[in-house]
């Protein structure tokens, strides 16, 4: 009975026991269900299932994955709210059923809910794995027993035919008792391995039973081998190795095979054990090149979310803009793999930290923009108040021009909530319109006038088309003054014939006076220029004539927006009723303001060229 045991027989029968590299790389993220699209309840309902139905090895794959998600979800849908997140701490708490927390929390009872589910878990698994280490125990108790059982057989060395079904008995009582503590396990496999070697060098078993027995086990060795090396072709390589680890629990449990074929059999099971393991091993050499690779490009991407989360908080600010910029770095987040274990905490810690930072600018920059908006919309009120009380008035130019001042205003005035935009932008509309729509009514009586003052704009610009300018200057000079008095004197004509009478008049002006008014145009600029060079030999010098430009410049630039609100406004009152009274005036007054814009223009270039 102390006799050594025979380790070479044990390799020969068992093999050797192969272990992964990275005893946890046994799930890959794919055997993981994907909860980040499901919400709050959504969740909660799959894990009271997964409670219902038992399964201990599927609630030990998935609760913690359940318990992540859910957590993320509720950062999310919080933050989809606008609630504080007062603590980001995931841990399952017993004592938290203040009612307080409970009435300003909206997502208490669903968190307390699964709680008491993770709770329920953490007791069932712990009554599970306390259960199963008592199992193992009482298999420990039940194999050193057949332990015994079988050397008692062995010292008794009665009758074959009684001993060797006592033999079977033994083995087949041990093949039938489950695992055992792994740290007996290896001692009780060897303890029991010799015994069963010693019982057949020792009994005196007749040859052809014992042939028999080990041409079974070689049948079976057998099987064993072709099982493996078809794993060798497993597409999931995880998958395979599982699936390797059982054959060689049956490897184990066999008896031995005729001793010529030994070292063949093993040879044989041992190769395809090689190859299987290889193939493991790379597949997590890759895997942990991928992890790298993974980690690099997170990395890129915090540093991307960083930069904009860094981005100066300004006014001018595009936050739609940059809100866009950092979904799509959570778009492509989503779309990298896992980094390492040791790794991928941190890394995604990081990113969050970065959309964190610019999520929380962003809400405290809209916080103080409503404050402003509110502002602008205390000033619209107050120009919608303004409107009002100008409304009614009956002095129709200075209304209009006050109206119109409210008008540019208004439009200087920054954005207020879109809810409100419309409802006060209506009010002051509604008070212009009014105003106008009152105007429209009071000049719609001088319609009829209209073909009266077409007939007589007719009349003299057929008189001046007629009129034969004289050798004398002055006389044709006063001629065109009183032509141009005349038709200033006579109102306004058909809409609809204002742009034809008007080139008409123009061109027979320009034909019969082109020299006057040429030369009119040429003195005016030559008494400038006498001006400039007065202006240049004066004690002023050089700084008068900036002076003067400076002040020519800002003329220019503000009969330029002069012009440009006036023909904006045109537009504006397109739409009010009976409005051609106002659109001729602004078109009368738009005309004048551009002649004298050329005449500045003018004026500019003399000042230039006279630097020059």
């Amino acid at each position: 009975m102390n006799q050594e045991v025979n380790t070479s027989a044990l390799n020969e029968q068992f093999g050797e026991e192969i272990q992964p590299e990275n005893p946890q790389a046994g799930d890959t993220a794919s055997d993981y269900p994907d909860y980040s699209g499901k919400s709050l309840r959504e969740i909660i309902d799959i894990f009271q299932e997964m409670l219902e139905r038992g399964d201990q090895h599927e609630m030990y794959k998935h609760a913690e994955g359940i318990k992540a998600a859910f957590y993320k979800a509720l950062k999310r849908e919080k933050i989809a709210i606008g609630f504080h997140v007062a603590s980001e701490n995931n841990d399952v708490q017993e004592d938290e059923t203040d009612e307080n927390i409970v009435s300003n929390n909206p997502f208490a009872e669903l968190e307390r809910g699964f709680k008491e589910l993770y709770l329920n878990y953490k007791t069932v698994r712990t009554n599970f794995v306390q259960n199963i280490e008592k199992q193992k125990e009482d298999n420990l108790h039940q194999k050193l027993a057949i332990i015994d059982e079988l050397k008692a057989l062995i010292e008794k060395q009665e009758d074959l035919n009684h001993t060797f079904p006592a033999f079977r008995e033994l083995q087949n009582r041990w093949k039938s008792v489950g695992p055992v503590p792994q740290a007996q396990n290896k001692d009780l496999w060897e303890s029991y391995q010799f015994l069963v070697e010693k019982f057949y060098d020792f009994v005196k078993i007749n040859n052809e039973l014992r042939d028999l027995d080990l041409k079974k086990n070689l049948e079976i060795k057998t099987s064993l081998c072709e099982k493996a090396e078809e794993l060798i072709e497993e597409t999931n390589v995880v998958e395979a190795f599982k699936k390797l680890q059982k054959l060689h629990e049956e490897w184990r449990e066999l008896g031995p095979v005729p001793k010529e074929l030994r070292e063949e059999i093993w040879e044989r099971f041992k190769k395809a054990t090689s190859n299987i393991n290889k193939r493991q091993q790379d597949f997590f050499e890759r895997l942990k090149e991928d992890q790298k690779h993974n980690l690099e490009l997170k990395a890129t991407l915090c540093e991307k979310a960083e930069e904009i989360a860094n981005v100066e908080n300004t006014e001018n600010k595009d936050w739609n803009a940059l809100s866009k910029q950092i979904e799509t770095l959570q778009g492509e987040w989503k779309s990298i793999g896992f980094a390492s274990k040791k790794e991928n905490q941190k890394i995604y810690d990081r990113f969050r930290a970065a959309c964190d930072k610019f999520y929380n600018a962003k809400r405290e920059f809209y916080s103080n923009f409503k404050v402003l908006m509110q502002d602008n919309l205390d000033k619209k009120i107050a120009l919608c108040e303004q409107a009002e009380a100008l409304k009614e008035n009956t002095d129709w130019k200075k209304t209009t021009d006050q109206l119109i001042s409210l008008q540019k205003k208004w439009k200087e005035v920054g954005p207020v909530a879109r809810k409100q935009s419309d409802m006060v932008w209506k009010r002051f509309r509604a008070a212009c319109d009014e105003f106008f729509a009152n105007k429209a009514k009071h000049f719609s009586s001088v319609d009829e006038s209209y073909e009266e003052n077409l007939r007589k704009k007719l009349e003299l610009i057929q008189e001046i088309n007629e009129y034969k300018p004289d050798s004398k200057t002055a006389e044709n000079i006063e001629a065109l003054k009183d032509f141009q008095a005349r038709w200033s004197e006579i109102g306004f004509v058909p809409i609809k014939e204002k742009e034809r009478v008007q080139a008409a008049y123009r061109h027979a002006v320009d034909t019969k006076f082109a020299d006057i008014r040429t030369n009119d145009q040429d003195h005016k600029i030559d008494r400038y220029k006498k001006h400039i060079k007065d202006l240049q030999t004066s004690g002023r010098g050089d700084r008068g004539i900036r002076s003067e430009r400076d002040k020519l410049v800002q003329k220019f630039r503000a009969m330029e927006n002069d012009i440009a609100v006036w023909e904006n406004n045109m537009g504006f009152f397109a739409k009010s009723k009976n409005a051609d009274a106002l659109l001729l005036e602004l078109d009368k007054k738009i005309a004048r303001a551009k002649e004298e814009l050329a005449q500045i223009e003018e004026k500019i270039k003399v000042i230039d060229n006279q630097q020059d």
